[in-house]
């Protein structure tokens, strides 16, 4: 069990009690004496609504009743209240940033008590010391502007940054943050010892001493102070120990009390303990979450300022709640955001494939830092013939929702995209995975195959904004696809059109994210991503097309601030194509003759390319995969021979059943010609068409 665990205590807000020591080691709050028979409890200040004295002897909000045979009214009562006290005087005012100010008359000289003796309290006052009732009602306000200012902050950094500018130099003139090292989230229990690292620390600038500010007056230093020299970063707090009694006690204490005093030396090290002032300079607050201490936060004062008083511990333990609680939120949201960006991130590809005649670059921004999950995604997917689909779609909804379902159909696309179906089919398939997983899963898609032999490429579109096509010469234009339905709707036909892809052209692939926001609609943002794919061609000139990751760079540049509605998905393909010089292509009947022609066939075309070196491996590789096409084939064996980076042959047959790797017995004719293949080819893979199989091989050439 940790010896560091603290039980939760109430804490307490009412007004010292007589006989208890503030500084008590054990942390316990003082308690207000009860008041007398019939007078009624000191309040704070209060505006009055009317310019009516108060009657006689009648006990007034913020003001004493009259006096008693026992003494004097409250400590806490305002000076000069009271029957003879002006209706309405000045009441302190706050300043803009909610640190309260004196008051001034009206020649706008501040109204300050003179120094001497106070007649009710007995307490010794200097010129521009607030009274204690004044100081009360400041603390009040205090309070409230600094827990505003911490509860503003969304993440860890943002809450101790809050702390430390809300405390420093209004409440003291430097204070350090310890938080645990690892912050433990929600419900986990940590399970080494506890360790605190100096989180942050502020400390007043020396030329800003004498500006004073707050509720309590800053001195001016005489000479440097020994607070620079306070703090270690990091401290282990051993079970037993007497900071792990102070943490365990939960409530801030003054430092001159024995356990916190026996405490800094092993929070702050040896001589950052000796740096501490004497008496009610210090605070130690320790800072308890949900279910645990999560650190501590010391607040210190220069010996030239007005130490600490008992109510400051009321002040202190108000700032180390409201910090404690909002770490625990942003340690919280923080696991959450962390997750939810992984989630994203993992769905989407993490590298893009390398395709023959394509290159290929993207982009993904989330709509905001506190809106990460999103339901866009884009994906390119090889086909066989050295094909590639570019595929790029959206779901409604910002979510982990919108982010599991994109997982989803994005699975669903490349499955479908694996048996080779038309844009249009994938479409419908998609359309009717998206009404299976439930009501209202909506979608766009847009669907695309690019063959770089034809230089062709076929799309069809589901409610996606348009493509733009950036071609060669740095002329733009937005494709003329059928927009069709979004998938989920049901019910609706897919459209596919043709069109050229020349070589050299770039197809640019988005999200409605990087066109459409509050400030502009959807085709005036198409519009303008025209024009800049044509102002940044022209930067390169007609001859040389801008570099893809250039490319996609300058189209974000084009968000402006308000533009970040939504997410960015964006997917670039520069069509390269394969020269029909590069591509060599045959029909054979499925006859015995047809590997003995494959052979001869292939060994003349490696020698127009200059690549007889590989005649002997093609010739084995082709003679294997065509035997066993003619072995099952019912129709013509195409034989397709590309060379780009690599020597690709392709074998295509009407047979659906793919070659499998097996392990053939001693007493077997046949079953080892995948095992040649695979060990002769670079790589090696089978795909089902709609009419079939295609088994490809590749090699690698000079």
């Amino acid at each position: 069990m940790d010896s560091t665990r603290v039980t939760e205590q109430p804490t307490s807000f009412e007004r010292p009690q007589p006989g208890v020591d503030p500084a008590d080691p054990r942390g316990a709050f003082p308690r207000s004496p009860a008041p007398a028979a019939g007078t009624g409890a000191a309040l704070p200040a209060q505006g009055r609504s009317g310019g009516e004295p108060p009657a006689p002897g009648a006990v007034t909000p913020g003001g004493p009743g009259p006096d008693t045979a026992d003494g004097p009214a409250s400590e806490h009562s305002q000076p000069g209240a009271g029957p003879d006290a002006e209706p309405d005087a000045p009441r302190p005012r706050p300043a803009p940033d909610g640190i309260p100010v004196q008051p001034a008359d009206g020649q706008g000289r501040v109204d300050r008590p003179p120094g001497g003796k106070d007649r009710r309290t007995g307490q010794v006052t200097r010129p521009g010391r607030p009274t204690p009732m004044r100081r009360d009602g400041d603390r009040l306000r205090f309070v409230g502007a600094a827990t505003r200012r911490i509860a503003r902050g969304i993440d860890l950094d943002e809450i101790v940054m809050g702390l430390c500018r809300a405390t420093v130099p209004t409440f003291s003139d430097a204070i350090l943050v310890y938080l645990r090292d690892p912050l433990p989230v929600g419900d986990e229990r940590p399970t080494g010892p506890l360790v605190l690292r100096l989180r942050r620390t502020d400390r007043i600038p020396a030329e800003r001493d004498t500006e004073g500010g707050g509720f309590m007056p800053i001195a001016p230093p005489e000479q440097p102070s020994e607070l620079d020299s306070v703090g270690e970063e990091l401290c282990t707090v051993r079970p037993g120990s007497a900071l792990a009694e102070v943490l365990r006690g939960v409530r801030p204490v003054f430092t001159d009390a024995p356990a916190a005093r026996a405490a800094l030396p092993e929070l702050l090290g040896e001589e950052g303990a000796a740096a501490v002032p004497d008496g009610q300079r210090a605070v130690l607050a320790p800072l308890r979450g949900r279910r645990r201490v999560i650190g501590a936060a010391l607040f210190l004062r220069r010996p030239e300022r007005t130490p600490f008083e008992a109510d400051d511990l009321l002040v202190a333990a108000q700032l180390a709640t409201h910090s404690a609680l909002g770490i625990d939120k942003a340690v919280l949201y923080g696991r959450e955001a962390y997750i939810a960006d992984e989630l994203q991130r993992t769905m989407l590809p993490e590298t893009l494939p390398r395709c023959t005649g394509v290159r290929l670059a993207s982009r993904y921004l989330p709509a905001a830092e506190t809106a990460r999950v999103g339901g866009d995604w884009y994906d390119a997917i090889p086909l066989p013939g050295s094909r590639v689909a570019l595929v790029v779609g959206d779901v409604m909804g910002h979510s982990m929702t919108s982010a599991a379902i994109m997982g989803q159909l994005r699975t669903t696309a490349q499955t479908l995209a694996g048996l080779d179906l038309p844009p249009q089919e994938v479409l419908h398939h998609l359309d009717e995975q998206a009404q299976r997983l439930g009501v209202d899963r909506m979608a766009t898609c847009l669907y695309a195959v690019y063959d770089p032999v034809a230089h062709r490429i076929t799309v069809a579109n589901a409610g996606h904004p348009p493509p733009v096509l950036l071609h060669l010469g740095g002329r733009a234009e937005v494709l003329r696809v059928p927009a069709g339905a979004p998938i989920g709707v049901g019910g609706v036909d897919f459209e596919a059109v043709e069109l050229e892809a020349p070589a050299g052209a770039t197809l640019l692939l988005y999200t409605d994210g990087l066109v459409e926001s509050r400030l502009r609609d959807v085709w005036t943002g198409i519009e303008q991503l025209r024009e800049k794919l044509a102002a940044t061609a022209q930067l390169t000139g007609p001859d040389h097309p801008p570099p893809l990751e250039a490319l996609c760079d300058e189209v974000l540049d084009m968000l402006g601030p308000g533009d970040r509605d939504d997410d960015i998905a964006l997917l670039a393909a520069r069509f390269d194509g394969i020269a029909p010089s590069d591509v060599a292509y045959w029909f054979l009947e499925p006859e015995d003759a047809a590997p003995g022609r494959a052979r001869r066939l292939a060994r003349r075309q490696l020698s127009r390319w200059g690549l007889e070196d590989l005649s002997d491996s093609v010739e084995l590789l082709v003679s294997e995969v065509v035997t066993n096409a003619v072995r099952y084939a019912s129709r013509p064996v195409t034989l397709r021979l590309l060379r780009t980076d690599v020597l690709r042959c392709e074998v295509g047959d009407d047979v659906p059943q793919l070659p499998r790797l097996r392990q053939a017995r001693a007493t077997d004719e046949g079953g080892r010609g995948l095992y040649l293949v695979n060990r002769l080819a670079r790589r090696w893979g089978a795909t089902r068409l709609s009419t079939g199989k295609v088994v490809w091989v590749e090699l690698n050439h000079g």
